[in-house]
């Protein structure tokens, strides 16, 4: 991915993402039972990373339509058939930016349900 890290060295995209997401008030950073590299807030998860080539998220039924056809995301690998679970490659640093939106889209969508998360 990008120059970033010390010295001019790489960073990754996951090490990107994280940085970011991590920053975000009351987000936490979890490994999951599968290698996933989870993002949540409090018991709400805003997705997760598998490595530097996959995001995984679930979305709204009307959110996922709409992302859906601006070809953000495609249907998550282990629920093909269903609206709502989403996934997205990370092959460039226009995906890092779209991962990190896409996750500040369900952080935000949070927020706004159940309130800030306390300082």
């Amino acid at each position: 991915m990008s120059a970033g890290g010390t010295a001019g060295t790489p960073i990754t995209a996951s090490e990107a993402i994280t940085a970011e997401v991590a920053s975000w008030p009351g987000v936490e950073v979890d490994d999951g039972e599968r290698g996933e590299l989870a993002f949540k807030l409090g018991p709400r998860e805003l997705g997760h990373l598998h490595g530097d080539h996959a995001a995984h998220f679930s979305f709204p039924k009307s959110v996922w339509h709409e992302l859906r056809a601006q070809g953000r995301i495609v249907h998550h690998p282990v629920f093909p058939e269903k609206a709502g679970p989403a996934a997205r490659r990370i092959d460039n640093d226009d995906d890092v930016r779209d991962v990190i939106a896409l996750l500040r889209l369900n952080y935000d969508r949070i927020v706004a349900n159940r309130g800030a998360p306390a300082a």
